[in-house]
């Protein structure tokens, strides 16, 4: 049964378009003028909404990609199953345009999928409030209409970004079912906006954690370099462990109070405006482990090897190059000659598990 969404108009709220890039100003344009309809969506309609600086600025129409091809000369598609348009500015500006979609009947699912790891469905073109509710998170499926400048909402997430609330589009055992890794997000988005959990989504983390060890590792590894660059990891991977969710996003990763207020330092770092490198964070996330099997008489060859020990667990899982591993191997040996070299005092520190917090 349709639903009959909220619109707010240009008047009661605060998104201009002054406030957008001037690029998706023209990809909207250009695709309302030849009679699509044409949303800002997504996290940037969010992010406008609480007078943030969006990161990407992305696009929802009906037009097909076949057809967003023909209306840009500089538009490349991507994907098999669900395909994207890609609109190229320029060397560093990368509009993202998507056709709604929909869930799929199921006669419109393949065997193949069927059996998939992680149940994904497939992706079928739809309306604008179907695909609203084939997003994540209310707060994620706001659309900005360019045709009147009003907000669509179809789901309640304006409701919810008043209230300051994460909350599942439909069941959340289902929607994380679907897809494991909206577990993470949706503490990230928590992290990130300092909004709390809507209470349904605890205790289905609780019995849908083990799903993650079906997600593609190459995922969660980006996902967990996200944490770093949004400047929010130590507080996630604090509440991943709490709820029980860290042992499956990091395998053989166990740590202790001490070690998430490290990475807490480390977010701080990258908010005073020192970029974030993922050797970096790979050696922040395991100097405790490290650090405990040091001992003051090792040779440096013993620890060159005990770095490499403690890594490659890591590396092997999320088939880190070589080189990353490299230089993370080396902060945690300077790590040590640093400790090492300042004497007695600096034995004591490097040996006391609850000093290394403030070290890296």
């Amino acid at each position: 049964m349709p639903v009959e969404p909220v619109i707010i108009s240009r008047d009661q709220h605060c998104v201009s378009r002054s406030m957008m890039d001037e690029n998706s100003l023209k990809v909207l344009y250009r695709l309302r003028q030849h009679g699509y309809t044409a949303y800002l969506v997504g996290g940037s309609v969010r992010d406008l909404l609480l007078g943030r600086k969006p990161k990407d600025f992305d696009v929802g129409t009906d037009a097909t990609p076949e057809q967003v091809r023909k209306l840009f000369r500089n538009c490349r598609l991507i994907g098999r199953r669900f395909r994207l348009a890609h609109i190229m500015f320029g060397r560093h500006c990368l509009i993202e345009v998507a056709t709604f979609r929909r869930k799929p009947d199921p006669d419109e699912i393949p065997d193949a999928e069927e059996d998939g790891p992680n149940h994904f469905a497939e992706n079928v073109f739809g309306t604008p409030e179907e695909d609203a509710f084939r997003r994540d998170f209310t707060i994620n499926a706001l659309f900005y209409d360019i045709e009147n400048y009003s907000i669509v909402d179809y789901v309640g997430g304006l409701q919810d970004l008043h209230d300051g609330i994460i909350r599942v589009i439909g069941d959340p055992d289902e929607r994380f079912h679907e897809d494991p890794v909206r577990m993470l997000r949706a503490l990230e988005f928590s992290a990130r906006l300092d909004f709390e959990l809507e209470q349904s989504i605890i205790p289905a983390m609780d019995r849908c954690g083990e799903l993650l060890l079906t997600a593609s590792p190459a995922r969660i590894r980006e996902e967990i370099m996200e944490l770093f660059r949004h400047k929010v990891a130590g507080q996630v991977l604090q509440k991943a462990d709490r709820y029980g969710l860290l042992s499956y996003l990091v395998p053989n990763f166990v740590a202790e109070r001490a070690h998430f207020d490290l990475l807490r330092e480390l977010d701080m770092r990258t908010a005073s405006g020192v970029r974030i490198r993922e050797y970096f964070a790979l050696a922040a996330m395991y100097v405790g482990p490290f650090v405990r099997q040091c001992n003051p008489d090792m040779n440096i060859g013993d620890v060159h090897k005990l770095a490499n020990l403690v890594l490659a667990p890591h590396c092997r899982f999320f088939s880190i190059a070589n080189g990353i591993k490299h230089q993370a191997r080396e902060l945690l040996i300077g790590f040590y000659r640093f400790y090492r070299g300042r004497g007695r005092r600096g034995r004591t520190a490097l040996f006391a598990p609850s000093e290394y917090a403030g070290s890296v």
